[in-house]
C-alpha cells in the first residue's frame, strides 16, 4: 500500500511538476500517494510545517532563513529546524500593477500588497522600488496573503501593485493588469521556491522524502520532454480554474523555458540563496548579516534520490 505524504504549497502554475508527478503515476510508482494543500498564506504554511501538520512543503528558501533566524512573522511554540532539501525555480517574479501605472513614479502615493512584510517576497518588491529610484516612504504596503490572494485583491482595484507568480501575470491581462517589471531583470539570480522539511521528519522518514524527491524529478524529465507538451498543458488546464488552452500553451512556454524556466533537475542556486541572504541581511529584523547558505541546506537526500533514478 502506498505510503501517504502531505505536501503544503501555494496556489499556482509552480506545482506543475508536482501536478505531474501525481497525475502520471511517478509518485505511486515509488508508492507514495501524495497529498497536496494549498496555503492561504507563508505564515499558515511554516507554522505547519513547523507543527508537523504537513510533511513537507513547497516555499521561498526565504522564508526557511527567515523562521530560522527568528525573523519571521509567526510566533512559534517550538523552535523550528527547517531545511531545503531541494531547488526549483527563480519564482516566476513579476510586478504587476494597474493599468494606469506606467511607471515606478506612477507608485508614488500608491499601496503595494504583500504576503508578510518579514517573509515571502517582500524583500524583492522593496529593492525593485529602491533600483527605480522609490524610497519605503514613497508607497505602502498592506499584507493580502498570498500569491492567489494578493492576485483577487489586484483586480478588485484594492492595491495599486503586488508581485505575482506565473501564471498570474497572463491572466490579469483579461482585467488591464499588466507586468511593470520582472524581478529577474534586477535580481538575476535569485533562490525561488524550494522542497522544505523540518530535519527531525527528514530523519525518521528518510525513504520517503528520498523517493518524493525521486518523483519530482522524474516528472520534471517527462515535462521536459517536447512530446509531451500538449500532455503537460492539459495537466495544467486540470488544476488551475480558468485556464484556456492558449493561456496554458503561454504559461508552459514560461515555466518551462530553457532559460529562466524551472531547473530541470531542481538543483539549488548557490547565487541565487546568497542573494536572499544579501536581501534578508539589509532588509530583515532584528538585524542580522548572513552570509552561510549551507546551514539551510541538506542535499543528502537528494543526492540519493538522483542515484535512485
Amino acid at each position: 500500500m502506498a505510503q501517504r505524504l502531505s505536501i503544503i504549497v501555494f496556489p499556482g502554475g509552480a506545482n506543475l511538476p508536482l501536478w505531474t508527478g501525481i497525475r502520471q503515476g511517478f509518485f505511486a510508482q515509488l508508492d507514495l500517494d501524495v497529498q497536496p494543500s494549498y496555503t492561504r498564506n507563508s505564515v499558515e504554511q511554516i507554522s505547519g510545517l513547523v507543527k508537523g501538520t504537513w510533511d513537507i512543503g513547497l516555499t521561498g528558501f526565504d522564508n526557511i532563513v527567515a523562521y530560522q533566524e527568528g525573523q519571521g512573522e509567526a510566533s512559534l511554540d517550538r523552535e523550528p529546524d527547517l531545511f531545503a532539501f531541494m531547488g526549483s525555480d527563480n519564482a516566476f517574479l513579476r510586478l504587476v500593477v494597474q493599468p494606469d501605472i506606467k511607471s515606478y513614479a506612477n507608485l508614488k502615493g500608491r499601496a503595494l500588497s504583500v504576503d508578510a512584510m518579514t517573509t515571502g517576497f517582500a524583500f524583492v518588491l522593496r529593492k525593485m522600488l529602491a533600483l527605480n529610484g522609490l524610497s519605503e516612504g514613497d508607497v505602502t504596503f498592506e499584507r493580502a496573503g498570498g500569491a492567489l490572494q494578493r492576485y483577487d485583491a489586484l483586480k478588485e482595484g484594492r492595491h495599486a501593485g503586488t508581485l505575482l507568480l506565473t501564471p498570474f501575470e497572463l491572466t490579469g491581462r483579461s482585467f488591464g493588469l499588466h507586468v511593470l517589471q520582472s524581478a529577474s531583470d534586477v535580481l538575476p539570480h535569485y533562490q525561488g521556491v524550494v522542497g522544505v522539511a523540518s530535519r527531525a521528519w527528514a530523519k525518521d522518514n528518510a525513504d520517503r522524502l528520498d523517493r518524493f524527491i525521486a518523483g519530482y524529478l522524474v516528472a520534471l524529465r517527462w515535462l521536459y520532454q517536447k512530446d509531451n507538451a500538449q500532455a503537460a498543458c492539459a495537466i495544467l488546464m486540470e488544476n488551475v480554474p480558468h485556464m484556456t488552452a492558449e493561456l496554458a500553451a503561454a504559461t508552459c512556454g514560461l515555466l518551462l523555458a530553457e532559460n529562466g524556466g524551472f531547473d530541470p533537475a531542481a538543483r539549488l542556486d548557490s547565487d541565487g540563496m546568497k542573494i536572499v541572504l544579501a536581501l534578508r541581511s539589509e532588509y530583515g529584523r532584528p538585524q542580522k548579516i548572513l552570509g552561510d547558505y549551507q546551514k539551510y541546506v541538506d542535499l543528502g537526500y537528494y543526492y540519493r534520490a538522483v542515484a535512485r533514478i
